[in-house]
């Protein structure tokens, strides 16, 4: 039987009304599921599930069939075997600050939350590694290793608050990837539960032979499995810190002076811009920051590393800034100021919102040269659907953030933000860029696969896919376009939005 499905924003209500239809989980199984976790371990009621309805994107709405936290490696399997089972599917997620709609349960799915495994079990300061439980905090893990002098350098803005195992779905990142990488880089082991309960384990000490499996699994967003253990590089804390603030006038020279500082062979640990509304946005709440608000784009440049020539590389940085029109460029002379501008940067999206009660964050790459282009591009486009855009993102690999602020009561308005963030994705891929650089696919930008792939390569990733979740049990609905991978073919447990044709995926070959 063919299934609607969610590929946009512009039947909220739709969403709503469906999730009202998901059948609950059948007492047997809830029962069984509790054995397993524990009474205290299975959330069924309607009231308690609306909480996990959505995540960081609150555009998409659909409510689960149950929510299950799991304690070990050994629950998540007997979990995972029994909706296999029972041919349930079920989504992994972390503490739901995914930005993409990716830990939606489509398909009646059940949520299989990782939040109560949260240990870190070991840290190896001499080998430089430590292994987690997929439900540590990004940023607990830091302070843990900072007794030994390391760190853990991927630090997505949300790292207070997202987890290892969502950093590893999502193949995060942070402002300081542009020197040290995202979450590929750092990930050197991996205990891995497949979606018929199999237990794999995946690299870990000793040299990798064969295929980068964890490079496969690392940003699959769930549909591989789930991650539940995950061993990670550690860094030593760098010997000094060089923190700038640029202030510019006019944002093309903002962003020029990204491309120059890049261009002179300079390599920053972290390079990003802020515009005026966010600027404002930031000044006005509790983060402020002490950035002018009437400058139009403020850089942030920050190298790291041994002390020797670092001064020099951040004084070349001022010259660059300066000679691109920066009105005025200021240096954090003590680790409160850093810490103070970093604040102001990393709690921008909490910021939004004084300013509307919803936000999507849209995660385009383009190349460093086209910035300026790009950045006028979506404040066109913003103004053209009469709707509020902000920018804050990576600006010296070219990640933009468009921070598109509504209403999602206001249907009109969710037309809107849909039809903008479209014209926004097709702009950066016609210059030449991606359709994410940090914070996946998920459901939101399924559709827009088929702008930087041809089929024959969409199909090529569905057949790996197949390999890892023959059945479709793992996050059903994501990652790739429904019209070439429909793997999930089961009980209609509720219908959603009709922007793809009933029958437009087929059973997928799965």
């Amino acid at each position: 039987m063919a299934h609607k499905v969610v590929t946009g924003p512009e039947s909220d209500a739709s969403l709503e009304r469906s999730a009202e239809r998901v059948p609950p989980l059948p007492g047997r199984l809830a029962a069984e599921l509790r054995r397993v976790v524990g009474a205290d371990g299975v959330i069924t009621d309607p009231g308690a599930l609306l909480v996990y309805e959505s995540d960081g994107l609150t555009v998409y709405r659909v409510r689960p069939r149950a929510v299950v936290f799991p304690r070990g490696t050994e629950q998540v399997a007997a979990v995972v075997r029994l909706l296999a089972d029972a041919g349930v599917p079920f989504v992994p997620r972390g503490a739901g600050t995914g930005l993409s709609g990716g830990a939606l349960a489509l398909e009646g799915s059940v949520v299989l939350s990782l939040a109560r495994m949260n240990r870190i079990l070991s840290i190896d300061p001499v080998n430089r590694r430590a292994r987690v439980e997929p439900g540590v905090v990004n940023a607990r893990l830091s302070r843990a290793a900072a007794p030994y002098g390391l760190h853990y350098a991927p630090d997505p803005s949300s790292q207070a608050a997202c987890t290892i195992g969502g950093n590893v779905a999502e193949n995060a990142g942070g402002p300081h990837c542009l020197k040290y990488g995202a979450t590929t880089n750092h990930v050197t082991g991996l205990t891995v539960v497949l979606p018929d309960g199999e237990v794999l384990e995946l690299g870990g000490a000793g040299e990798r032979v064969g295929y980068d499996l964890i490079g496969l699994f690392v940003g699959s967003e769930g549909t591989f499995g789930v991650a539940t253990e995950i061993e990670v590089k550690l860094l030593p804390l760098p010997e000094a810190v060089e923190t700038l603030l640029a202030i510019f006038d006019r944002v093309e020279d903002a962003s020029r002076a990204v491309s120059a500082i890049i261009a002179e062979g300079l390599l920053p640990a972290a390079l990003e811009m802020i515009d005026q509304g966010t600027i404002r946005a930031v000044e006005a709440s509790v983060y402020a920051a002490g950035l002018p608000t009437d400058a139009a784009a403020a850089l942030i440049v920050e190298f790291d590393g041994p002390r020797a020539g670092l001064a020099a590389e951040a004084e070349q940085a001022r010259r660059i800034c300066e000679r691109e029109g920066a009105r005025e460029v200021r240096r954090a002379t003590t680790a409160a100021e850093r810490e103070r501008l970093w604040q102001g940067r990393k709690k921008a999206f909490g910021a939004m919102g004084r300013v509307a009660p919803d936000l999507a964050v849209q995660d385009a790459v383009v190349p460093r040269t086209r910035l300026p282009e790009i950045l006028n591009k979506v404040y066109e486009i913003g103004a053209r659907y009469g709707i509020r855009v902000t920018n804050v993102f990576h600006a010296g690999d070219g990640n933009l953030h468009p921070n598109i602020l509504f209403d999602r009561r206001d249907a009109d308005e969710v037309q809107r933000v849909k039809r903008a963030s479209e014209e926004i994705m097709r702009a950066c891929v016609e210059a030449g860029g991606s359709i994410t650089g940090e914070h996946g696919v998920g459901l939101d930008k399924r559709e827009y696969m088929g702008l930087i792939f041809g089929d024959e390569e969409l199909e090529a990733m569905c057949a790996v896919r197949r390999v890892f979740n023959p059945r479709g049990l793992a996050n059903p609905g994501k990652v790739l376009p429904v019209r070439v991978c429909r793997e999930w073919v089961g009980p209609a447990t509720h219908e959603a939005s009709a922007a793809v044709p009933a029958g437009a995926g087929g059973a997928g070959g799965a």
